[in-house]
């Protein structure tokens, strides 16, 4: 028999999930979340300390319109939490010519009239002195740029929901769901929950919960490094906080892996995080499978590679952390509604570049789950486009 019948339910209480509870709470609707793990685990995609945000995005000109109001929505949350989430320290885009990053992002800032510089390789060491680009890197530099706290940030939406009468469950893990005549009923490890609505934002977890549409995703297994720079004396500490070094990509055709970066956010002590995109380095993986050590040889890989961006790099790793990223064959998002099931709501398939978006994505999940529709531009991550056209889930 069902338990409590709750309007909506939230699965997945972490980046998406936080911020869906934090909104549909916040306008009068009963909100239930479930969550496998603790409050602000580490256990998924939304731990390690910095996220990047950025706007001229070399994913796509389409996104700008989302980040723009996703930024209203960080300084918004900030109002809100009273904490502090968002640092623009700068952002720099660094690869040839012709590469996607480079060009992409150069597109973007042009299509949408973001503020920006184009630099060369003179121009990026000039600007930005430990850094040593290959002598062909082109790059972007946009100032309003800058890094995310992710952990603190979750904690502000999930305080949100709880202050706004959400009933938020840790430790309750789904197991399934099926639709039925009037809403939903999920079947957790403990009991039976039944709602009007359902929005599955279960990160990794997600292509378990979605196993019987069949979308394409895969989970990556990724590695968040925080390697220290060899300083010659104290002074040189500065030249690596957030005063002085933006959050940066480059690619290069010389140079394996897609390598990102941010500066020194933690102390003197607290290294710079650096991590790989794309590459050889990267594996898959299943979430209830994954391999959290880290191995000698992938620190010695990765610190080889961030020592062609940032010679200055050292041989002490000061610590590593494993999370994941679930992608789509072509990166875009996963939004919309289940397509048999129109009371169901999905957000997943972020494919590593998706946290930035988090206050927006909370208002467009909650305007599908309250209304059925948004008029947030989302229609290109509609998971029907991932679909056999001959699968009949794609008829209306």
């Amino acid at each position: 028999m069902a338990g409590r019948s709750a309007r909506v339910i939230v699965i997945g209480l972490g980046s998406f999930g936080s911020a869906t509870a934090a909104e549909l709470a916040g306008r009068g609707v009963d909100v239930l979340g479930l969550e496998t793990f603790w409050p602000v685990h580490d256990q998924g995609s939304g731990h390690g300390g910095s996220r990047i945000i950025r706007q001229s995005y070399f994913e796509g000109a389409d996104y700008v319109p989302l980040l723009l109001s996703a930024y209203h929505g960080w300084r918004r949350l900030e109002e809100q939490s009273g904490v502090r989430l968002l640092t623009l320290c700068g952002g720099l885009y660094i690869g040839s010519a012709t590469s996607p990053i480079f060009a992409g992002a150069r597109a973007a800032a042009r299509r949408w009239g973001l503020p920006h510089d184009v630099l060369d390789a003179d121009g990026i060491r000039e600007r930005f002195p430990v850094l040593a680009p290959a002598e062909d890197a082109m790059a972007v530099w946009e100032e309003n740029a800058g890094y995310l706290r992710p952990e603190a940030a979750i904690r502000a939406n999930l305080d949100l929901a709880v202050a706004r009468g959400a009933d938020l469950r840790f430790g309750e893990r789904a197991r399934g769901w099926r639709a039925v005549a009037d809403g939903v009923e999920v079947t957790t490890d403990q009991q039976t929950w039944g709602a009007d609505r359902l929005v599955i934002t279960a990160g990794a977890w997600a292509p378990v919960l979605l196993a019987e549409l069949g979308l394409p995703l895969t989970v990556q297994r990724q590695v968040m490094y925080w390697l220290q720079p060899e300083f010659t004396a104290a002074s040189d500490h500065p030249a690596y906080t957030d005063d002085r070094l933006p959050v940066y990509i480059e690619e290069s055709a010389a140079r394996d892996h897609q390598l990102y970066g941010f500066p020194m956010i933690d102390g003197p002590d607290g290294g710079l995080k650096i991590g790989i995109h794309h590459g050889s380095i990267i594996r898959e993986t299943t979430a209830d499978d994954l391999d959290r050590t880290v191995s000698d040889a992938e620190v010695a890989a990765v610190t080889e590679r961030s020592r062609q961006l940032i010679p200055a790099i050292g041989p002490r790793l000061v610590r590593a952390k494993v999370c994941m990223y679930t992608m789509t064959p072509d990166e875009d998002f996963v939004i919309g509604r289940h397509p048999e099931h129109g009371q169901v709501i999905m957000a997943c398939g972020f494919s590593g570049h998706g946290f930035k978006f988090v206050p927006v994505i909370g208002e467009v999940l909650a305007h599908l789950a309250q209304h059925g529709s948004t008029a947030h531009p989302v229609g290109m991550f509609d998971p029907c486009r991932m679909l056999s056209s001959s699968d009949p889930a794609r008829t209306d």
